[in-house]
């Protein structure tokens, strides 16, 4: 029998109406200062008591409030894994690396996982992975064993991403939610086009890019490693026959114009949920809708504190989700 979410939707629904519209990037934009932006922000109900001014540690705050509304919701958070697995791997890959150069990780962790940092740490340091997440298990052992083995950072890190691309793909088929598995898709299918672009400049080799691209519904990786293992064009002409055709341009105009075609993608895919009263699909879409924001209001908050001009600002500016 599926769950009934129709009292965390309605709850999720007036969390919306606080969510930061366009006006409010406009608004945070055209402020004249970095403090003006963060008495806007304050307005909004960003941070804490302590009002926060350390763009990191303001919006620290707003993904742990994030996902302490999400335990409050609903008393199974495992559906939401999916979305918390990015923190667990990057606490995996802080934890190896820390272990393996002896330097001590504190305040490198993520804090919204699946498992502390701190518990990943302690377990990297004894070898004792059996103390880890299932998911982690293997995943930890490989990587201190080739880092220890070759000293090579790059590819432990594509042991880590590896897998934690894998485990986000397994995790959102598992909860039969349409927008989880778009989510999952876009997450996969992005990454494995990102690596691609950075292998090819590289000039890593087929046998490389093919062990680091994660498999997904949407690409063909093998096609896109062959391509990615001759040039930026046969990738280019690879995506073209793709549902990512129209990212091509994007991809060929930065990194950033690429990710933000994802971001705007995810956002226009997943807005029919306004109108769902019932699934789980509304509470997924209102993660993915507060991370889009809490990322733009790093690159506006960033922007403001470098200096840097509005314009350019606007071009990097997600769609948002209200």
């Amino acid at each position: 029998m599926s769950k009934d979410y129709t009292y965390a939707v309605a709850r999720i629904r007036s969390r919306e109406l606080s969510l930061l519209s366009r006006q409010d990037i406009d608004n945070l934009i055209n402020s004249k200062s970095y403090d003006d932006c963060l008495q806007y922000l304050y307005d909004k109900g960003f941070g804490t008591d302590e009002q926060e001014t350390d763009v990191s540690a303001l919006l620290a705050a707003e993904r742990k409030k994030l996902w302490e509304l999400m335990a409050e919701l609903t008393d199974d958070m495992s559906p939401f894994d999916v979305f918390r697995y990015s923190d667990d791997f990057h606490n995996l890959k802080v934890s190896v690396k820390a272990v393996t150069r002896d330097v001590n990780p504190n305040g490198m962790f993520m804090q919204n996982g699946t498992v502390s940092g701190e518990k990943i740490y302690d377990a990297i340091k004894s070898h004792n992975y059996k103390n880890l997440p299932e998911l982690l298990q293997n995943t930890a052992q490989q990587a201190m064993t080739t880092l220890l083995h070759t000293g090579d950072g790059q590819l432990c890190d594509i042991i880590i991403d590896h897998d934690c691309l894998n485990c986000i793909y397994e995790k959102a088929f598992e909860t039969d939610s349409e927008v989880i598995g778009l989510y999952a898709e876009l997450t996969v299918a992005s990454a494995d086009i990102k690596t691609a672009v950075r292998c090819e400049k590289t000039g890593k080799s087929l046998d490389f890019i093919t062990s680091a691209l994660a498999q997904c519904e949407s690409l063909n990786v093998n096609l896109l490693a062959k391509a990615a293992s001759k040039s930026l064009d046969e990738i280019f002409n690879y995506l073209s026959t793709t549902s990512y055709s129209t990212a091509v341009e994007a991809l060929k105009t930065s990194p950033s114009a690429f990710e933000k075609w994802c971001d705007d993608k995810l956002i226009d895919s997943i807005k029919p949920q306004k109108s769902e009263p019932f699934t789980i699909g509304p509470l997924a879409a209102y993660i993915i809708a507060r991370e889009n924001e809490i990322k733009t209001v790093r690159l506006i908050l960033s922007a403001k504190l470098n200096g840097l001009d509005p314009g350019a600002v606007n071009e990097r500016l997600r769609d948002m989700y209200v």
